[in-house]
């Protein structure tokens, strides 16, 4: 039988040749494609762990209520200790990683970098001459609506923190209210049922947690990072949430850029300004830095004029500024955002003057008052609730702010009228007087400033704004379990149900509907005289019985949270 032929071969492929193995082909795929994932996830956790990263707490799925937070220092902590919730992402978390959809007119995101910091002050040219790297480090381009941001972060690394909630005398919920509410101020499509839906899925979360439950919220407190007007509509129709007027928020103490004033249970912080030193050796360095400097404006003035409103005050300071000179006031016009994204420019203005003009905003107070205090000048105030009535923690009260220890004030009525002018009445202050009231601001700067996370505080007995806003929470919850008598066979210390506030008369605390659309505060108009800046006594705002005032508009409220 013939031989079957051979097979034609390919030049240089020797016949003999052994079939290539597909395993180690294989084998090299997978290793390819596991170092590849591996690679992946290297990046993903680096990049969760980046200062610049917005994610600035634990992903959802990393976050623990019981994860430790060093050993507790109980002669630092003799107050007592706070216990942060770890709510559902969708309160805090969701609402950063959605940056881009919170504010209308420009992108959030740059805002909530670095904690709420926002942008770092070194990486933005525009500060370089005004900081002339005193402190440059110390410094960022901050929003003035992130206290909710900035105090959570700070509290999850902070010395007194619990993660253990039956040895916490004090409660704080981490709702970004301020943020949500601020995503729907201005949506062509919202309505009011927009702006309460997180509000109240908060409140019903909460009033399942057994600490919220034992003490009807007495020692719990919260943020609100816009003013207090944005967060108490009664009704459909006005402006901002009804968040603080629901129910569940009788009893809870709220730490706002701008409180109510006749309310017991807002209490008025400063808003954050650019300035979060790490150390108290930077804050010191920032204090020669401001009280060395040579001023060559007797005042300065930022804003701008509100051709929209009636009898705009800031129109007249405007005209005070051009009649006084060049030579000795100089102007910073905020129209548009140059105010909002170059916060250089108004320090750089207030770094140069000896007084700055601090009218209201949208509301009695501006962030500018703490800007201008910041950088060591004294504040002209026209209207007694502005910093008298407003900051009792933090600024000398009534006669003692009123009468020229740390500002000036001027009856707004009087200069419109033109009986006076700023001019005149700052160039009557003597050299030596104006010199101790920059003084006395420059002293009180470290109260008034939110310091670095990382360092857990300034240090050396140094108090930043948020340990005077901690202090005052964890007194005023002593002084409130010592103000409830138990019932027979309950505990002191854990009263058995709920306590309501008293609550303040709802035609004294109406606020004006609108503001400019820039800055989304409602202006209070119309308001009696404010009441006494010192806290009333714990027991006269912890009742067990609601005022027949407010019975049925908790009756109203309480069915949506059901």
């Amino acid at each position: 039988m013939p031989e079957s032929p051979e097979p034609s071969s390919t030049p240089g492929s020797p016949l003999d040749a052994a079939t290539p193995s597909p395993v180690p082909a294989l084998l090299r795929g997978s290793l390819l494609l596991l170092a590849f994932l591996v690679l992946q996830l290297v990046l993903f956790w680096s990049l969760l762990g980046s200062p610049a990263s917005s994610r600035f707490l634990p992903a959802p799925g990393r976050r623990n209520t019981t994860w430790p937070n060093g050993a507790v220092d109980a002669g630092a902590c003799e107050a007592g200790l706070v216990y942060v919730y770890d709510l559902p992402p969708e309160f805090n978390h969701d609402l950063v990683d959605d940056c881009e959809s919170l504010w209308p007119w420009y992108s959030f995101c740059p805002y909530l970098t670095n904690g709420g910091f926002g942008e770092a002050a070194a990486t933005l040219p525009v500060f370089f001459n005004v900081t002339r790297n005193v402190s440059l480090h110390s410094w960022y381009n901050t929003d003035q609506f992130q206290l909710e941001v900035i105090v959570h972060r700070r509290l999850l690394s902070h010395r007194c923190r619990t993660t253990d909630p039956s040895q916490a005398s004090a409660f704080y919920v981490p709702f970004y209210v301020g943020l949500d509410v601020g995503s729907h101020l201005w949506g062509d499509n919202s309505t009011a049922a927009d702006r309460d839906r997180a509000g109240l899925r908060l409140l019903r979360w909460l009033q399942n947690q057994t600490s919220f439950q034992r003490s009807g919220g007495w020692d719990h407190f919260i943020t609100l990072g816009r003013i207090t007007w944005d967060f108490r509509r009664y009704g459909d129709d006005g402006w901002g949430t009804n968040f603080v007027v629901l129910p569940g928020m009788t009893n809870v103490t709220r730490l706002a850029i701008e409180a109510d004033t006749l309310d017991p249970m807002d209490v008025g912080v400063p808003y954050p300004t650019g300035f979060h030193p790490r150390a108290a050796a930077d804050v010191r360095a920032w204090q020669r830095h401001v009280l060395s400097r040579r001023r060559s404006k007797l005042f300065g003035f930022a804003g701008a004029p509100r051709s929209g409103f009636r009898g705009d005050f800031r129109g007249v300071l405007l005209e005070e500024c051009e009649d006084a000179g060049s030579e000795r006031c100089r102007a910073v016009d905020c129209r548009g955002t140059r105010c909002t994204d170059n916060g250089a420019a108004v320090l750089e203005l207030f770094l140069d003057s000896r007084f700055c003009l601090q009218p209201r905003g949208d509301s009695f107070t501006r962030r500018s008052m703490f800007d201008c205090m910041v950088a060591g000048a004294v504040p002209v105030l026209f209207w007694r609730r502005t910093a008298y009535d407003q900051y009792r923690w933090y600024l000398p009260p009534g006669p003692r702010g009123d009468r020229g220890e740390w500002s000036v004030f001027i009856d707004r009525r009087a200069l419109r009228a033109g009986n006076v002018s700023v001019r005149d009445v700052l160039e009557g202050i003597s050299e030596r007087r104006a010199r101790r009231m920059q003084e006395r601001v420059v002293e009180m700067i470290p109260r008034l400033v939110y310091a670095s996370p990382s360092s857990d505080g300034l240090g050396d007995g140094m108090e930043d704004a948020l340990d005077v806003a901690l202090g005052g929470v964890l007194e005023r919850m002593r002084r409130r379990r010592g103000s409830i008598v138990p019932r027979e066979g309950q505990s002191h210390l854990h009263p058995e149900g709920p306590f309501v506030a008293r609550r303040v008369d709802v035609e004294s605390t109406a606020a004006a509907p609108h503001s400019d659309g820039k800055n989304g505060s409602a202006a209070a108009s119309g308001r009696g005289a404010a009441g006494k800046n010192q806290d009333p006594p714990a027991s006269s705002h912890i009742k067990t019985a609601l005022p027949e005032a407010s019975a049925s508009i908790r009756k109203t409220l309480q069915k949506s949270l059901n």
